[in-house]
């Protein structure tokens, strides 16, 4: 099966650019009530994902760091405890079930390395659910 089809399109993914502040990546996490967001750069290219542990631990280390202050702050200098993995469009079934077992969502990137969205974990339990139904 292709992964196109339970790919959710970048244009339905929330995303931070990468020069976004803390602040707005506390907000936008919080308004979509979302744990981890995609970053994307200004060509379009994935080049990681922020997590609310991220984000938690940098603003731990900083003490002298307000909530006033994070917008001062850009997501560029939080560091990311997750290497989240993309797969190519391109890529097999397999390959994306041996990401989604470890990460919430899987990006998509094309053969650009630009980012295309993502294909959450749920859908492909869900896949896996209708298949072994079917076998019953």
């Amino acid at each position: 099966m292709n992964i196109a089809f339970f790919l959710l399109p970048k244009g339905e993914v929330v995303c931070l650019p990468h020069d976004a502040t803390l602040r707005q990546a506390l907000e936008r996490m919080e308004y979509h009530r979302y744990t981890a967001v995609p970053i994307i750069n200004h060509e379009g290219e994935y080049v990681g994902t922020i997590t609310e542990g991220d984000l938690l631990w940098f603003m731990k280390s900083r003490p002298d760091l307000t909530f006033e202050g994070t917008n001062k702050v850009r997501i560029g200098d939080v560091p990311l405890r997750l290497n989240n993995r993309t797969v190519n469009i391109d890529a097999n079934m397999d390959d994306l079930i041996s990401l989604a077992k470890v990460q919430n969502f899987v990006p998509v990137v094309d053969d650009r390395n630009h980012f295309i969205g993502i294909v959450r974990r749920s859908e492909i339990i869900d896949y896996c659910q209708k298949g072994l139904s079917q076998k019953v």
